[in-house]
C-alpha cells in the first residue's frame, strides 16, 4: 500500500499523519508513503481541489493506493480497521 500526504508547515493533523505513516511503515513490510509539502511545492487550495476532486477546507489530505481517504481522523480510523495499526 502506497499512501500520499498532502500537508504543510506547522499543521498539526499533518504531523500527526506523517508520524502515523512512519509508524505504519515501521509495522508492516507492505506500506510506504509520500509526504508532500504543499507549500514547498507550490501547490494551491485549487491544485489541491483538483487532485481531491472536491472543496478543500483543511490539510492533511490523504490517498491510499491513490484513492482519497480524507483527512487524519479518517487515515487513523482506516488503519485501525484495515491495517492492522496498533498503539
Amino acid at each position: 500500500m502506497f499512501a500520499v500526504i498532502f500537508g504543510r508547515p506547522a499543521c498539526p493533523f499533518c504531523v500527526r499523519a506523517k508520524e502515523l505513516a512512519e509508524r505504519l511503515t515501521a509495522q508492516r513490510d507492505d506500506f510506504e508513503f509520500r509526504y508532500i509539502d504543499i507549500h514547498e511545492e507550490g501547490i494551491s487550495r485549487e491544485d489541491l481541489e483538483k487532485t481531491v476532486g472536491k472543496p478543500v477546507e483543511t490539510v492533511p489530505q490523504i490517498f491510499l493506493d491513490q484513492v482519497h481517504i480524507g483527512g487524519f481522523t479518517e487515515f487513523e480510523a482506516h488503519a485501525k480497521a484495515h491495517l492492522g495499526l496498533y498503539d
